[in-house]
């Protein structure tokens, strides 16, 4: 007899619908399974057999065959167990259920036939959804995270006993209760607060500006300025994931087994800081089957790059790609996935090995050709797509020793809110890329009028300091940015020489 069963899979960070098709004929007591199975989805036969036998049920021994439709997608993870041993069950007419052909269903067994948790199963109840389907039968740990999508009925479970008899109708089980959407997210309290950073005034107000924009930025200055300390308090001034956002993250995190314990959305922005050491394949993604790097985890967050020159200069070099279109591509002979990764970069580096060049507290002990070599270590077309350059000098004692509170991190939020909201305004007929950072050359001339007087000193500057007209389009977009954090509709003579001042220090670095 022949059953299907329908389940889900992960292409990617998203979900697709996978029919679980079972044949039982007679002949030699066989179990195959076909359709592109790899290694978990192979063994599933050992764990389906013993489930099965384990919770009272007799499993039929005579040939049966598993098909994964469409075959032409590998099919990887442990969450087929489920629906495979509902297919033998329904096949050898144990289960008969009308429901099971408008639900998606979704775990792995143990040998006991207890029922545990699986990654990835917000996208796979997403393209349950997106498929038409009245309900989706998951694990009863996957519960919270499943229940976050509205419109289809979410049922958990724990055993494999427990989901027959819901199927046959013999037992009740309540859909989950989707938790309530706010779109106004409550503020989060960070254990980080920009008034624990005392002095930095530059420093600070350029990462406002960052902020306020999505402004990848490079600070640069010896050890012990604060540049970690700075970047770590980044998020503390973002303004909250909206619910698209904290849904889209939390899916990436979902596929990757990420989620914290007991989350069912991520309600803060990711913060990633990978370690030098890192992979390009680590970095961005890749493998046999392509997983996500650190670039997509720190989607819709902050990606921190600390001692930027001691990344291997081809990990560093296959960063472009995502800075520029705010995803990557990653191609294999038997498939192509997209992964998105839009964040706010933030690194960090010294002036040279030593740490100490230009500092007057302390001798550098580095030659010319050592210095040379350290900063020839990060491309001029890398550089080229960090908006902002900063210098970080270190903090006199005395600024230390300060009484003066120094501004908060909500203080400065309100006011990177505030220009978030005004960019969300002026480009509201867009989805994504609503911030100063993703103008357009289109967009640059029709929200970045200059006067005479500003565009002569633009013009100037581009000479001087031998500007590309990248750098010239990247002054007008953090120009912009200035201007929106002063609530000013067009763009000042002030606008442009700060976001020039930001520009200097990137010909040092040569």
């Amino acid at each position: 007899m022949l059953s299907t069963i329908i389940t889900g899979t992960i292409s990617g960070v998203n979900g697709l619908l996978v029919e679980v098709e079972t044949d039982i004929a007679p002949g030699l007591p066989t179990f195959s399974t076909v359709g592109l199975a790899e290694g978990a989805v192979r063994e599933a036969k050992d764990r389906v057999k013993s489930a099965i036998r384990n919770t009272g049920y007799s499993f039929p021994n005579r040939r049966i065959t598993v098909n994964l439709a469409p075959a032409d997608i590998k099919k990887v993870g442990s969450g087929y167990d489920l629906p495979i041993a509902l297919g033998i069950l329904t096949a050898s007419d144990i289960l008969a259920s009308d429901i099971l052909t408008k639900y998606a269903v979704i775990g792995e067994l143990s040998l006991d036939g207890s029922v545990r948790e699986v990654p990835g199963v917000l996208p796979m109840v997403m393209a349950a959804r997106d498929g038409g389907l009245e309900g989706v039968v998951v694990p009863a740990q996957n519960v919270r995270e499943a229940a976050v999508v509205t419109g289809i009925k979410v049922i958990g479970v724990k055993s494999l006993y427990e989901t027959v008899e819901y199927l046959a109708d013999k037992r009740q089980i309540a859909p989950a209760v989707p938790p309530a959407r706010n779109q106004e997210r409550p503020r989060l309290d960070y254990e980080t607060d920009f008034a624990e950073v005392k002095g930095q005034e530059q420093a600070k107000r350029a990462l406002e500006i960052a902020a306020a924009g999505n402004h990848n930025i490079l600070l640069k200055g010896p050890p012990g300025s604060g540049k970690t300390m700075l970047a770590r308090r980044i998020p503390s001034i973002l303004p909250n994931l909206t619910f698209e956002e904290a849904l889209e993250t939390t899916r990436i995190y979902s596929v990757m087994g990420l989620l914290p314990p007991g989350k069912s959305l991520l309600d803060s922005r990711p913060f990633r800081s990978p370690h030098h050491t890192i992979s390009d394949a680590g970095l961005v993604g890749g493998g046999q089957i392509p997983k996500p790097g650190e670039v997509t985890l720190a989607h819709n967050g902050v990606l921190f790059l600390d001692e930027f020159p001691e990344f291997r200069k081809n990990v560093l070099e296959v960063m472009r790609q995502p800075m520029e279109d705010s995803n990557v591509t990653i191609a294999r002979a038997a498939v192509s996935l997209n992964f998105p990764a839009s964040f706010l970069m933030v690194a960090a580096m010294n002036p040279c090995p030593c740490g100490y060049l230009g500092d007057p507290g302390h001798e550098c002990i580095c030659n010319s050709m050592q210095v040379q070599r350290y900063n020839s270590r990060l491309s001029a077309p890398l550089l080229d797509r960090i908006d902002i350059h900063v210098e970080v000098p270190a903090v006199p004692y005395k600024e230390i020793s300060s009484t003066r509170k120094p501004e908060d991190s909500a203080s400065i939020r309100s006011r990177v809110d505030r220009a978030r909201q005004i960019q969300e305004k002026r480009f509201s007929g867009r989805k994504t890329d609503c911030v100063n950072s993703r103008m357009t050359p289109a967009d640059l001339e029709k929200y970045c009028k200059l006067d005479s007087e500003t565009n002569t000193l633009l013009e100037r500057a581009a000479t001087k300091l031998a500007m590309s007209a990248r750098s010239c389009h990247r002054v007008l977009k953090i120009s912009r940015t200035i201007a929106d954090l002063d609530n000013q509709p067009e763009i000042r003579l002030s606008h442009v020489a700060e976001a020039i001042q930001l520009q200097r220090s990137a010909p040092k670095l040569f």
